[in-house]
């Protein structure tokens, strides 16, 4: 059976990688020169000139991330060296917040809060009353309600210094917006899956060597193909359940040869794993006549993939010689004026001493005004007047808004053609946990034998 995926991120190497351990051909199609999708590795240049490798955002893992963490695994990464577990902080510089200690659930919750500095006896007596009748309910609540309804019984405080910051990291929509819904989800994952999920992983190393990069050598030596700068412009259907692909080079096909008859890559299913709106133009380049007597199907497929609204993420690192943070995370007391949420040291995570990563998730300003609100925000909340600026990232379509009650488009398009990515249907918000266990869900589900 010869399998195209087209997209190398995270979800398109998970599919790859266990399309080829079912035994198929597999090539991967991938538009960008790099690896990763939207978690991927970046150069910069530091102050003085010299290069740095950077990321496209600062991304944070949890220990509930099991199918990362046996995927990194599969592929050689051994997440011991690769990520640093710390347990789950959400401390501000001057100590005050959250922080558990490494014990099992809910001895860890229960203790964190009780120890949680700045906080109140009314503040730590609201959140395990929510806490509790959140478990009593078995983590559900109405479809349409959303984080900030969810938690309205709550403090004030608890939900700038809690609620907030930890919807936004693992939503990256406001809690005013976000799905309660899946919020709880991510909750009950978490704090409650067992000792050490609720663990901060931090990557030791870029995003590529994390995973993408391990994953492609794996691919390799197992036959399979990573084609970079390899855009596919369109999708055929051909007779027998075939699909020829239009726009990558003539030479490539499944097997590595050139195919005779069409010319182009002929291949027995295909598995989308780009990004929702080039997936949904890739579903419309099909003709109804040729959708597999199915076209109000992928209408509507690409249609909901089209209605899905996005949220930014902004990461700004600047640099300063000598600059080392009290711990390698701190939450920041986020406003409109002072945008981010948490700063990162790098130099004590992958060694880049001086270098710090400011996390604006949610973020609506414009590159230049974000970059000179977080340099002044690390002046007023880190004492920290010196840090040059190294390079803003912004990736604007970084995560599909995590609104409650949101239809998001199955893995099953046409016969043959098949979707996965952290925006398809599921119970995670876009996460590197979503996509990996959905091209990991997909590929199980593909038949083992070819059409036709």
């Amino acid at each position: 059976m010869k399998v195209a995926v087209i997209g190398a991120g995270w979800a398109g190497m998970a599919a790859a990688i266990a399309h080829t351990e079912a035994g198929r051909s597999v090539t991967v199609f991938e538009a960008a020169r790099t690896l990763g999708g939207r978690a991927r590795a970046v150069s910069g240049v530091l102050p003085g000139g010299a290069p740095v490798t950077l990321d496209n955002g600062q991304h944070i893992l949890i220990g509930a991330y099991t199918e990362c963490l046996r995927l990194m695994r599969r592929v050689g990464v051994d997440p011991d060296a690769a990520l640093l577990r710390l347990p789950l902080t959400l401390q501000f510089p001057d100590g005050q917040g959250l922080r558990l200690p490494d014990l099992p659930p809910p001895i860890d919750a229960l203790l964190g809060i009780a120890r949680a500095r700045g906080w109140g006896w009314a503040d730590k007596l609201a959140l395990l009353r929510a806490a509790t009748a959140w478990q009593l309910r078995g983590f559900r609540c109405d479809p349409g309600t959303s984080v900030a309804a969810l938690c309205a019984p709550l403090t004030p405080r608890l939900m700038a210094e809690f609620i907030d910051p930890l919807c936004v990291s693992a939503l990256n929509t406001p809690a005013h917006a976000a799905s309660g819904l899946v919020f709880l989800r991510v909750l009950r994952d978490s704090l409650f899956s067992g000792r050490g999920g609720s663990n901060l992983l931090l990557p030791r190393v870029d995003l590529g060597s994390l995973m993408p990069q391990a994953a492609a050598h794996w691919l390799a030596q197992r036959g399979a193909q990573v084609l970079t700068g390899q855009r596919v412009q369109a999708l055929v259907p051909l007779p027998g359940g075939h699909w020829e692909l239009i726009g990558v080079a003539d030479s490539v096909s499944a097997d590595g040869t050139k195919d005779a008859a069409a010319q182009r890559p002929v291949f027995d299913h295909v598995t989308l794993a780009c990004p929702s709106g080039e997936a949904a133009r890739l579903v419309a380049s099909v003709g109804p006549e040729q959708a597999a007597g199915q076209p109000q199907a992928a209408t509507a497929w690409a249609d909901c993939a089209r209605g899905l609204r996005f949220e930014a993420i902004t990461t700004v690192y600047a640099h300063a010689p000598g600059v080392r943070l009290s711990q390698p995370m701190l939450a920041l007391r986020s406003t409109p004026e002072q945008p981010a949420q948490f700063v990162f040291d790098r130099g004590q995570l992958d060694g880049q001493h001086g270098l710090l990563a400011f996390v604006v998730s949610a973020s609506q300003g414009d590159r230049a005004t974000t970059l000179q609100q977080v340099l002044a925000q690390a002046a007023s909340q880190l004492g920290l007047r010196t840090l040059q600026p190294v390079q803003t990232v912004v990736e604007k379509r970084a995560t599909f808004a995590c609104t409650p009650g949101l239809q998001r488009p199955g893995m099953q398009v046409l016969p043959g053609l098949t979707a996965c990515g952290d925006y398809v249907d599921g119970p995670y918000p876009a996460t590197l946990e979503g996509a990996v266990l959905s091209g990991t869900a997909l590929a199980r589900a593909t038949g083992s034998s070819a059409p036709g």
